[in-house]
């Protein structure tokens, strides 16, 4: 490392934000990007460590120490390189990750950590404006063909890992952009379209083809794919949401999170949105069920669209500020985090759990709910039980369900093809991420579960391993 002291010489710094006042009248990224030479002295922080847990934190396995010596030393295009051999796209995961890496890192056990998370953003943005980041197809072409469902991180990251190894891959996505999660569901705020198309360009001229309005197993046949590809790489996300089957649950102005964020998103690309289906926060009072990243979603697009009033209900206890006794370092830390959108507006209550919904004339008014005492029994688990008394009414004309997802969408694709699923309704695959039937394999949430967009990007990293291996007999893919 190159300033071994550095940990000790320099503060940590970490992306400025636009003022609050400014950024909720538009929907443009509410961070700036940081001063290079102060990007420079935060990669001097990184502690040379005997064992760098900040690999054991990512789940994309990046060499972050690595890339930290070369920022600090100014180096950046080594730096992108050493980026871009573990990660396909960390011009988007230097936007949206929430840094289970930094949480790991040695450091954060005495002082803030160090800032991994920026020194990406400007690792990726340097090789952008230097003109570094360009399309490289593969010099030989293996004659295999590759069929990759769904464009979001996990089918963007498998179809060019499959393209590097040279084969020729085929992207099919069913809505009518490229990008899945990334297009639709993570609002403008946070990522701004343009750093998508940007990437799709550099993959389109790597010679991967994308296919729009294509829904596997709806206006396409699955057996179509079957007889014209060698594999097929299923990557189209757990899309099933969690619903709450309470009473009041038919009233309209009651809507699923990804409904409601990504008519937001059509929105914001130009597009008309039907009035008889408009889904808007203007002028409401709204209430929002689920404290998580896409309830966090929820509150920004909210107060941008002019909400009355936006209120979050979690049903889980308010985290702690520090780390509790059983979770120990260098564990992710269940702590209270406050996002962005949380700074700008709306009241998030913990402990609460949704009774029924209110309405009038077949619209939602508003809710009842009740208030949850949350203890450890006997065996050291929580649970819950209603505190006497607490039942209350919330006024709402706008209630959004972020309550997660539970498996992906069974109908269509997966039961045309038959796949196996495992226990928790997610297509059931082996160590090479091959599912139940020779040839077809599957990789990100699809196979794991809801998860974070780093962790599908390393499930479709693993899933075109299984399927090179499975074409050539063996691979070389990272």
């Amino acid at each position: 490392m190159g300033e071994l002291r550095g940990f000790l010489k320099y503060p940590k710094e970490d992306f400025p934000y636009r003022p609050i006042e400014e950024r909720v009248k538009d929907s443009k990224e509410v961070t700036l990007p940081l001063e290079t030479d102060k990007v420079k002295a935060q990669g001097a922080r990184c502690m040379d460590c005997g064992v760098p847990t900040c690999h054991w934190g990512c789940p994309v396995d990046n060499l972050i120490p690595d890339w930290n010596d070369l920022v600090y030393r100014g180096r950046w295009e080594e730096a992108l390189e050493r980026l871009h051999r573990t990660n396909n796209l960390p011009e988007i995961t230097g936007r949206v990750c929430p840094a289970p890496c930094e949480v790991s890192c040695v450091l954060g056990l005495i002082e803030p950590p160090v800032s991994i998370k920026l020194n990406e953003y400007t690792i990726i943005e340097n090789g952008f404006r230097e003109g570094w980041v360009k399309p490289a197809p593969p010099k030989v072409r293996t004659g295999k063909k590759v069929a990759v469902i769904g464009s979001g991180p996990a089918g963007l990251s498998c179809a060019q890992q499959l393209n590097r190894a040279g084969h020729s891959v085929t992207v099919f996505e069913k809505a009518d952009r490229i990008g899945g999660l990334l297009r639709y569901g993570i609002p403008d705020f946070k990522l701004e379209k343009w750093i998508l198309d940007r990437r799709i360009k550099i993959l389109e001229g790597e010679g991967i083809v994308f296919k729009t309005n294509a829904h596997i197993g709806g206006n396409v046949p699955v057996e179509e794919l079957r007889k014209e590809f060698d594999a097929i790489a299923l990557c189209g996300g757990a899309e099933h949401p969690r619903d709450l089957p309470v009473p009041g649950r038919e009233l309209k102005g009651i809507h699923f999170a990804m409904e409601f964020l990504t008519q937001q998103n059509r929105r914001g690309a130009g597009e008309k949105i039907d009035p008889a289906f408009e889904i808007s926060a203007k002028g409401k009072n709204v209430i929002i069920l689920g404290g998580g990243d896409t309830g966090s979603d929820c509150i920004g697009t909210s107060v941008r669209q002019g909400a009355k009033s936006i209120t979050s209900f979690e049903l889980l206890p308010k985290p702690p500020l520090e780390r509790a006794p059983d979770n120990p370092w260098p564990e992710w830390s269940r702590i209270l985090r406050l996002s962005s959108s949380h700074k700008e507006a709306g009241t998030v209550e913990y402990a609460v759990s949704t009774k029924r919904f209110l309405g009038e004339d077949g619209r939602v008014s508003g809710l009842e709910a009740v208030r949850l005492e949350w203890k450890k029994d006997s065996n050291d688990r929580l649970t819950m039980a209603e505190i006497p008394g607490s039942l209350f009414r919330q006024p709402a004309e706008l209630v959004l369900f972020a309550l997660g997802f539970v498996h992906p969408v069974h109908g269509g694709l997966i039961e045309s093809l038959g796949v196996a699923l495992d226990p928790r309704g997610n297509i059931k695959v082996d160590s090479n991420n091959m599912s139940s039937i020779k040839g077809v394999f599957s990789g990100g949430d699809m196979a794991i579960g809801q998860s974070l967009v780093v962790r599908a990007i390393k499930g479709g990293r693993l899933a075109a391993r299984g399927i090179d291996k499975f074409l050539m007999g063996e691979t070389q893919l990272a």
